[in-house]
């Protein structure tokens, strides 16, 4: 009897292990075919127009000091070319003031801003907590303050108070540089994730990446790398060495939070006799600059980028400043997660080396202005 239990047991013992690892397949079946479904969507043509219809006409005679966070980022650059373009379509006084990269050149722009008066300023892509008492004063003093990657989330922001900050939610380009990576390894990718613990927005989207990897049960989450973006470039040829090192072909997928990575990265992996594609598959949650534009065209050590429409954002932030000097609520606006890779790099203004949607935003926004 006691033996016929034991072979019973056995045999039940058998039978969940194997509805277990049946259940495990279907699990991991179900989070590559999520990504792969997700990719294709992200990957199509973003031609269709999901924003404003409708809002107030332009006001008359408004200034914008924009304050970028470095002019020698892509990112801040473009937004604050994209602000300019919109302020001449409406109407508007624009100036430029560089933060240089530091803290330090944040404030002492930001204070430049403030002395001057403007109807609005933006913060253009750095955390509006870094800079809260200057951020107040210029509240106190009747500026409207917006930001762009100025938060960790987009839309209205407080302590300190912004109207609305202006960007692709982190968990969108999140979601869609882990599932790329999971959907083109076909679920067996080894990830490193960079970021730079200095910026909200930064630490929300590597939380986020890692997060998702850990859902596909046969990828390895390799380690999650802080490191600056001001010395991303001088940086990043040790960085990698030093990974490559630890991790050898282990190391499959690189998931950085901005395309700088893969602009210092480049020498390191050069040295290291790294093919330039096929080998280590380089992924950016953010910015698409044009050396990852063509780094992704020509197939040269960064497979794809998640870009966002930077001079669409500009015009974004010069509706969302209309919408505040003529007291009404932000517009909501979230512009969908793109993802570019050397299929499609050449779509929506890639052949520029720019994400710059065929949607007609140009036109949407001055309708909505009377322009």
């Amino acid at each position: 009897m006691k033996q016929k239990n034991a072979v019973l047991s056995i045999a039940l013992i058998g039978a969940a292990l194997a509805v277990a690892a049946v259940y495990n397949v279907s699990a991991q079946d179900d989070i590559v075919a999520k990504a792969k479904a997700f990719v294709k969507d992200a990957a199509s043509k973003a031609n269709k127009w999901t924003g404003p219809t409708s809002g107030p006409k332009a006001a008359a005679g408004k200034s914008i000091i924009y304050v970028s966070s470095d002019q020698r980022n892509g990112g801040a650059q473009g937004v604050g070319d994209g602000v300019s373009e919109a302020a001449k379509a409406i109407g508007w006084d624009f100036k430029l003031l560089d933060g240089r990269g530091t803290v330090q050149g944040h404030g002492d722009a930001l204070g430049q801003a403030i002395v001057q008066k403007p109807d609005a300023i933006i913060l253009g892509g750095f955390d509006a907590t870094e800079q809260t008492d200057l951020v107040e004063q210029a509240n106190k003093a009747g500026i409207v303050v917006a930001g762009w990657h100025a938060a960790g989330t987009p839309g209205p922001q407080t302590n300190p108070t912004m109207f609305t900050n202006v960007t692709t939610p982190a968990q969108d380009t999140s979601e869609a540089a882990a599932y790329l990576a999971i959907a083109n390894s076909n679920g067996k990718a080894g990830v490193v994730v960079f970021t730079d613990s200095a910026y909200a927005i930064a630490v929300a989207k590597s939380d986020a990446m890692a997060n998702i990897i850990r859902q596909c049960k046969t990828c390895t989450l390799l380690e999650t790398r802080v490191q600056s973006l001001g010395t991303a470039t001088k940086d990043m040829p040790t960085v990698t060495s030093n990974l490559l090192q630890k991790y050898g072909k282990k190391w499959t997928y690189s998931l950085g939070i901005n395309d700088l990575y893969f602009d210092g990265m480049v020498p390191g992996l050069v040295s290291a006799n790294i093919k330039p594609s096929g080998q280590l598959f380089n992924i950016s949650a953010g910015d698409g600059s044009e050396s990852a534009y063509q780094r992704v065209r020509t197939k040269q050590y960064q497979y794809a980028t998640i870009p966002e429409p930077i001079n669409l954002q500009g015009w974004q932030l010069v509706d969302e400043i209309n919408r505040a000097v003529n007291k009404e609520s932000p517009s909501g606006f979230k512009i969908p997660v793109h993802i570019v890779v050397p299929g499609n790099v050449n779509y929506d203004g890639g052949k520029k080396n720019l994400f710059d949607p065929e949607n007609g935003y140009r036109d949407r926004y001055k309708k909505i202005w009377g322009k």
